[in-house]
């Protein structure tokens, strides 16, 4: 039995295509009773679904929880109810560095629940494609060595899970294109053109490389699923929030704040890790200002392109 804790978009996603295989409830704070989510207009939750707003009711007896809450609420969630979830396997699914401590999900979750098996589910993946039963790979990375039965648990004839020990770089792989996204988006929202976005996105990837190197990881693990992977899809797609967002910062248009856009806040915490740590990250520190309103486009692509000119 598995329960998904978080019915947004992803959660209700997962729920949709893993009800065929397992019993499956799904625990949110606003779940509507004709079974339906806004963000996945004509995707009904199956009846094979167990919907509750009670998390007591959600967690218990269910061994994995999958947590598919956004990156800048997962704090909030784990320190009041994180009782509530410990001595399991529990899953992240969110792509991000809280923005007041800079710490990864999992160790946030290690924090609250500390005999926890951790895992995070993560890559190339838009919820609208999961729900409707789009062929999608995703990386389920963890430190812990019994992998293969949960790996098998979240795996659909169309959801093709590949497992991972490098849970770190496969954190900061999702958290970090996120970040490349909106610079790709701010691209094509300005005007710039394809082959500006091409060179952030090849540039932005270096960043990304650079970084959780140093943190960590491995950079094998950037060049899956978790990082180039995800980088590709969400830097290319209308249907990323974090490219919208980017195409809006371009255009000098007004992005709606309802909207969660993980890369943001992520931009944020990046750039005074990378600080700290001494690391150029040019580009998280260009969307960083961007986000915040330090900066205006013009002056940011001017930045970009007159800095020093290297070997790549």
């Amino acid at each position: 039995m598995i329960g998904i804790i978080g019915a947004g978009a992803f959660g209700t996603a997962l729920a949709v295509a893993l009800c065929g295989t397992q019993q499956v409830t799904l625990w949110g704070r606003r779940l509507r009773k004709e079974r339906q989510v806004p963000q996945l207009p004509g995707v009904g939750i199956p009846d094979a679904v167990q919907l509750t707003g009670s998390l007591a009711a959600a967690t218990a007896n269910r061994d994995p929880l999958v947590l598919a809450l956004p990156a800048q609420a997962l704090r909030g969630f784990l320190s009041a109810h994180g009782h509530l979830l410990d001595g399991r396997w529990l899953v992240n699914t969110a792509k991000g560095i809280d923005l007041e401590t800079g710490e990864s999900p999992s160790t946030l979750i290690r924090s609250s629940c500390p005999t926890a098996r951790i895992a995070t589910l993560t890559g190339p993946s838009f919820a609208a494609d999961i729900a409707r039963g789009m062929p999608t790979a995703l990386t389920l990375a963890s430190d812990e060595s019994d992998l293969e039965t949960l790996q098998r648990d979240l795996s659909t004839p169309v959801l093709r899970i590949y497992r991972s020990d490098d849970l770190r770089g496969a954190e900061l792989g999702g958290a970090l294109k996120n970040v490349v996204a909106i610079a790709a988006g701010v691209a094509i929202g300005a005007g710039l053109g394809d082959s500006a976005r091409a060179a952030l996105i090849t540039r932005g990837f270096a960043e990304m490389v650079r970084l959780a190197t140093t943190l960590g990881a491995r950079p094998e693990t950037l060049a899956g699923l978790s990082g180039l992977g995800d980088l590709v899809l969400t830097s290319t797609s209308d249907l990323s929030r974090n490219f919208r967002y980017g195409h809006a910062l371009g255009a000098g248009q007004t992005f709606d704040s309802s909207i969660t856009v993980e890369g943001a806040a992520t931009a944020q915490a990046v750039s005074v890790l990378a600080q700290r740590r001494d690391i150029a990250m040019p580009i998280a520190d260009a969307v960083a200002a961007l986000a915040q309103g330090h900066a205006g486009v013009a002056e940011t692509m001017e930045n970009l392109m007159s800095r020093p000119l290297k070997e790549e």
